[in-house]
């Protein structure tokens, strides 16, 4: 899977207002085997999402069961909010597109998004809770889940079988006992863990129960100062207490991938693809990397996690609207969804087709949380949150140097409230 793909996952920023036009079904109304004959559908994906051959079967079976021609539209997620709430309210938009699974409540605030509440009737009942949430916004199903990833424990082997250790842990407890152990009987740093990991905080709270915003009248506000948030604070201060990792700084500064690299640190927390840093800057390394799912609180239960990923939507402004969704039916088919998720080794929409990640080691380590884990808050007005400088890293930061968890959400109260309230 291209590096470019998961590091773009979970990005999101700002979304302008869509004036969605065009609104009426069109020539995409047909019936019959050769109602679509003609026609063309222009679906927008990111670069790296989907591989050629995979993409090549999906055109043809689409051809075959439509008489219509699909047009693929690479695009590059640097730049795309603009792109497409530009291209949203022109009078031609893309038909389908991909979206990211945080910027979806925005589009769908806007009007740009069409309601794909009866497709969900229809295809989506398996569909995995959590991976969906994201597609709905307002009671309504405004896209679809295509695909996701999250993070997950890369440690090294030898620096565990050093340390006298022969199992990975099931436990919250056993994981930090077997850090305690590296530290204790190794030369080796047991975790890197930089103080600005967010995604990593948000799994927790997540985890947690918790919340990172809460309704006050008819705005949202910080909930930072929730007890589950500073629970949620309070465990990732006491794993980032085993590290010499930098309290100020995220998990890009420097690339951890590159941290781990050197042989002499026990794990870190991160997405699979970050081994390919590691391996690339030490090809000696690879034999040594393992992968494990972040252990929650009790056996058998997962951490929280932060779920990154891809949905899919049909501009309201298509004039193809059934056509569009001939084409999200068969895309989201089991065929078509297990083959991406075993192509690209990213977690499939529903459960049952997790099998297809067989042998694939960090997407194997990755697959058990997706079911319990969650997002950023799904709300239009978070894009502006993530822009930095971040508060809830400056949250983070003013927690492990010294401040309480209700200190620092005081602190940042002021700054995470005003992008709350930005006009999006």
């Amino acid at each position: 899977m291209k590096r470019k793909l998961i590091a773009a996952i979970g990005v999101a920023g700002m979304v302008f207002s869509v004036a969605a036009c065009g609104g009426g079904d069109g020539d995409g109304k047909s019936t019959g085997a050769d109602g679509y004959e003609g026609q063309t559908l222009t679906v927008w994906v990111m670069d790296g999402s989907s591989p050629d051959e995979w993409q090549k079967d999906l055109a043809t079976e689409f051809e075959t069961k439509t008489k219509a021609k699909i047009k693929f539209k690479i695009q590059q997620w640097n730049g795309i909010q603009q792109k497409l709430t530009t291209a949203l309210s022109e009078e031609n938009p893309p038909d389908v597109f991909e979206v990211g699974n945080t910027q979806t409540p925005a589009y769908a605030k806007t009007g740009g998004l069409a309601d794909l509440t009866e497709l969900k009737s229809a295809i989506g009942a398996d569909w995995t809770e959590s991976l969906n949430e994201s597609s709905v916004f307002d009671g309504k199903q405004y896209a679809a889940p295509w695909y996701f990833a999250n993070r997950v424990v890369l440690y090294n082997k030898k620096v565990w079988a050093d340390a006298g250790l022969k199992d990975t842990p099931k436990t919250r407890d056993e994981f930090y006992d077997a850090l305690k152990a590296i530290g204790d009987k190794t030369d080796a740093e047991p975790i890197y863990l930089p103080g600005q990991n967010w995604y990593h905080f948000v799994g927790l709270v997540i985890g947690e129960g918790g919340e990172l915003v809460k309704k006050d009248g008819d705005k949202h506000v910080s909930n930072l100062d929730d007890p589950k948030v500073a629970a949620a604070m309070e465990t990732y201060k006491k794993f980032q207490a085993l590290s010499k990792a930098p309290k100020d700084k995220d998990e890009a500064t420097p690339q951890q991938g590159e941290v781990f690299a050197k042989g002499d640190v026990g794990a870190f927390i991160g997405m699979g693809w970050e081994a390919g840093i590691a391996i690339e800057a030490n090809p000696k390394i690879e034999q040594d990397i393992g992968y494990f799912t972040v252990p929650g609180d009790t056996a058998g239960q997962p951490e929280g996690v932060f779920l990154g990923g891809s949905n899919l939507a049909v501009a309201a402004g298509s004039k193809k609207q059934d056509l569009a969704q001939e084409f999200l039916k068969l895309v989201l088919s089991d065929k078509f969804e297990g083959g991406l998720a075993k192509a690209n080794g990213v977690i499939p929409n529903k459960e049952s087709l997790q099998s297809n990640l067989k042998g694939n080691a960090p997407a194997e380590a990755a697959a058990p949380a997706a079911a319990v884990g969650g997002t950023t808050p799904l709300i239009p007005e978070w894009a502006a949150v993530e822009n930095a400088p971040n508060p809830i890293k400056a949250y983070m930061t003013a927690v492990l140097n010294g401040k309480s968890p209700a200190e620092a959400a005081k602190q940042v109260e002021g700054e995470f409230n005003k992008r709350l309230a930005q006009e999006q």
